[in-house]
């Protein structure tokens, strides 16, 4: 590398022609060189070894992308004309081609189009605003992608094969997938073969299929889409019911069309697992001749136990919900053989509800009273609870596939005897007791970035109630404030508008006891009321009608039950049970588990838990 001289006044020119300086002796050309020479500073570069990376500079493209946008507004060497919708767009030929696959091919000389020598092409099959984003985004590497225009961007960009905006909309699609329009999503991205997007919508509709069931957009899926739905092992579904009354409500949607169909549809059911009292039911219901005539057909084959047209021999899908977890919680125990140090259990009892059988997993990293308990996206989050006289924030997740416990970012505030919910791919944490008062905020987790955010406040301080979520929004019902012991209010929370609605009051007021919700029946399970007794009763409040009724009470009283519903029936297990003892009254943890069927408004018996326990928490999967 040659040296770099430094500035030097001595090496400008002075104009008159001479570059010695006004006061240099101009007779002595060797002192002058002398003199010139003295003043010029080498800088002493070492050479290296390493290959110095070239220089870049960030903002260059972006100053190019500029200058180009700026050249087309003032339609500065533009070259050619696309017409679309009415509308012309001025642009250059090597912009386009470089942008896009589809330009280039249009623009190159050697496949001899026409378009190579027109001064003006017109684009039949793009509307004209959507073209113009698309120009913009070619010139800017920006464009704004709206509900009301991602659908014919994407296919407009699709067939210009400008794969970015592709991309950008399937993102936009992705976050925007809801039961309302998931099997719409998925037949658009297979039209386009968007694979990533049509992936990610058809695991949605997998995991949301009753849900999706229920809306309008099911009813117009083709006959083929809905064989591929109704044949999957993934469907993640409560019972084989939902899938059967799924594949009645489509049939029965345009029956004069579809009851070829029948034989083809049902077959795909899995028909031994849904109780003969759902099958008779839709065969009263049922107005069509055809219909009833191949539902009476698998009725008597069921009951003749010849599995002719119905396989008799069928496991539950692999994905349906048939396991009850029973987390955490504690014992109290009058036996003489109850050691105080295992009050409180890391342990999980897993009970298979096809089976009837329980089994133990991987136990928490610490045992826990009173945690919140949801489960999402096929794991399950335990959060917060209580661990002697200490309130935690820390939470953990069970991965069931991996029998694996991970932890996650601890709440903003510490809290037991809360409410947990899972609510469009977050978990929302309600009110509870946080130390020495009752807590009143509200927190949501976003599991994809494992941070918790305070989003609101409930109308009173409340703690010991029960929490659901049900079609975006939330449901607090029962528990204590601070100027109420035992409530019977229910009252509904929407996220969007933070609008809060009172609806209508429970039967029996009452705290610490178990929720769950079953087709579509919020059911409130034993509990305390404001006698000090324990409950056997059990109400049900309807989302439709916005009515509460009683059902058929519990074999036994219990408060602090865990409760959960799978394949249709409801499931109570251990809980508080009043014990008199060396006279005074307590009250001791139990074992029992039974289950409610809503056909027959009955309970019966299930296997014990392995260990007595109460204060758990429940979640199905």
């Amino acid at each position: 590398m040659p040296p770099l001289k430094s500035y030097s006044p001595q090496n400008e020119y002075n104009g008159n022609g001479n570059n010695n300086s006004p006061t240099e002796n101009t007779s002595g050309a060797s002192g002058s060189s002398e003199a010139s020479t003295s003043n010029v500073t080498t800088l002493n570069i070492q050479r290296s070894n390493t290959k110095s990376p070239p220089y870049c500079n960030g903002q260059y493209p972006f100053k190019v992308l500029s200058n180009l946008q700026q050249l087309r507004s003032q339609k500065r060497f533009c070259d050619v004309d696309i017409v679309a919708g009415g509308a012309t767009y001025y642009c250059h030929r090597v912009i386009l081609s470089a942008a896009s696959c589809y330009f280039e091919a249009m623009f190159r000389p050697e496949l001899g189009l026409n378009e190579v020598n027109q001064k003006t092409v017109v684009l039949h099959t793009i509307d004209g605003d959507i073209l113009s984003i698309l120009l913009d985004f070619i010139y800017t590497g920006r464009c704004e992608i709206t509900q009301s225009n991602v659908q014919e961007l994407l296919a407009a960009a699709d067939m210009l094969q400008l794969h970015e905006i592709v991309d950008g909309c399937c993102e936009y699609l992705c976050r925007e997938l809801h039961p309302s329009n998931a099997l719409g999503i998925l037949r658009f991205a297979e039209a386009h073969n968007c694979e990533a997007l049509a992936k990610s919508a058809l695991n949605y509709v997998h995991g949301n299929f009753p849900a999706i069931a229920q809306e309008d957009e099911f009813l117009e899926t083709p006959q083929a889409l809905l064989s591929q739905l109704l044949s999957s092992e993934l469907l993640r579904v409560d019972s084989e019911s939902q899938v059967f009354q799924a594949a009645l409500r489509w049939i029965k949607h345009d029956v004069t069309q579809r009851r070829c169909f029948v034989f083809d549809i049902l077959s795909l059911v899995r028909l031994a697992l849904v109780p003969v009292k759902v099958i008779d039911q839709a065969l009263r219901d049922c107005r069509d001749m055809s219909v009833k005539i191949a539902l009476r057909s698998i009725c008597r084959d069921i009951a003749s136990k010849r599995g002719q047209l119905v396989p008799l021999r069928v496991c539950p899908r692999q994905l349906a919900k048939k396991n009850i977890y029973i987390i955490g919680g504690s014992r109290r125990e009058t036996s003489s053989t109850w050691n105080p140090a295992d009050d409180i259990f890391d342990t999980v009892a897993k009970f298979d509800i096809f089976r009837r059988e329980w089994s133990e997993t991987a136990p928490m990293e610490i045992g826990r009273i009173l945690p919140g308990v949801a489960a999402l996206n096929g794991k399950i989050y335990v959060i917060g609870g209580e661990r002697g006289a200490q309130i935690l924030a820390n939470g953990e997740v069970y991965d069931p596939q991996n029998d694996c416990w991970s932890p996650i970012s601890p709440m903003i505030v510490p809290r037991c005897e809360f409410g947990l919910c899972a609510m469009d791919n977050s978990l929302l944490a309600v009110g509870g007791w946080i130390g020495d008062d009752i807590g009143g905020s509200m927190e949501r987790y976003d599991p994809d970035k494992d941070v918790w955010e305070i989003i609101g406040n409930l109308p009173e301080p409340r703690f010991s109630m029960g929490v659901v979520s049900f079609e975006g929004l939330i449901y607090i019902v029962g528990g204590c404030t601070i100027s109420t012991r035992h409530l019977n209010d229910l009252v509904s929370y929407n996220p969007v508008t933070k609008e809060w609605q009172p609806l209508a009051r429970m039967q029996v007021a009452r705290c610490q006891m178990g929720v769950a919700i079953l087709d579509r029946y919020l059911y409130v399970v034993g509990g305390n009321s404001s006698s000090q007794a324990v409950l056997s009763s059990v109400e049900r409040y309807s989302f439709d009608d916005n009515t509460w009724s009683t059902v058929c009470a519990m074999s036994v009283p219990r408060a602090i039950p865990a409760v959960a519903a799978a394949d249709g029936l409801l499931y109570v297990a251990g809980g508080d049970q009043p014990c008199e003892a060396a006279f005074y009254r307590a009250q001791v943890t139990i074992s029992a588990v039974e289950c409610y069927d809503p056909l027959t408004d009955t309970w019966k018996n299930c296997p014990d838990l392995p260990v007595s326990r109460s204060e758990a928490g429940a979640v199905v999967v």
